[in-house]
């Protein structure tokens, strides 16, 4: 299971940190503020899941650097940022950084909320995404030499006739290591073959290799 989300406001204005904290506990969403970006990524090992909200203009690291820092940490956790009257161009080139919205002071509580419902539905997404990859690399690392030979040529659009041929063996021995791969990527298909290949970029490196 993954773990509950979290909204993180950071903002050095405690009146406005707070009335986001208020804002998203009355709505049921769990929430950490902190005052500082630097606050916020001591944190940062322990975060596993959920979304920033943070202030573009704020002393020592601003909402700019903070963005360029969980870029260069390759940390993909969704960014919404808030900013003043005057700070548009700052909010554009947050978004040309990463930042997922941008939302000019003062905004409107519901599109807040539904700014901060589509970045928790993006990460849970992409969290469900890196799990299935991982299921998929460990059930392919589970595969033979042969069964992976195998499973690159079924995956790539060929019959058994064809495999077998390319192989060297039998079109029966073809059938009885597709049996075996089919069994171990827990494929009832081959069409669910063709979609864990296609989520592993093995689809497009075997069609790489044909060429």
């Amino acid at each position: 299971m993954q773990p509950e989300p979290i909204v993180y406001v950071i903002d050095d204005d405690d009146a406005v940190r707070q009335s986001l904290e208020f804002l998203l506990k009355t709505a049921g969403i769990d929430v950490r503020g902190f005052n500082s970006a630097k606050s916020f990524l001591e944190m940062l090992p322990q975060i596993k899941s959920g979304c920033v909200i943070t202030d573009v203009r704020m002393p020592d690291i601003t909402g700019i650097d903070l963005l360029r820092r969980l870029k260069e940490r390759k940390i993909g956790i969704p960014v919404i940022v808030i900013t003043g009257h005057g700070d548009i161009s700052l909010a554009v080139e947050a978004m040309k950084i990463g930042a997922v919205d941008f939302l000019e002071k003062p905004f409107d509580d519901e599109l807040l909320m539904i700014s901060v419902r589509s970045a928790l539905n993006a990460d849970a997404n992409a969290a469900r995404h890196k799990a299935a990859l991982s299921d998929i690399h460990d059930r392919l690392a589970a595969l033979s030499n042969r069964e992976r030979q195998v499973f690159e040529g079924l995956v790539a659009g060929k019959p058994n006739k064809a495999i077998a041929f390319d192989l060297s063996i039998s079109p029966r021995t073809v059938e009885v290591y597709r049996a075996n791969l089919m069994t171990k990527m827990a494929a009832n298909s081959l069409s669910d073959l063709v979609r864990m290949a296609m989520v592993a970029g093995v689809l497009d490196s075997s069609e790489k290799a044909r060429r």
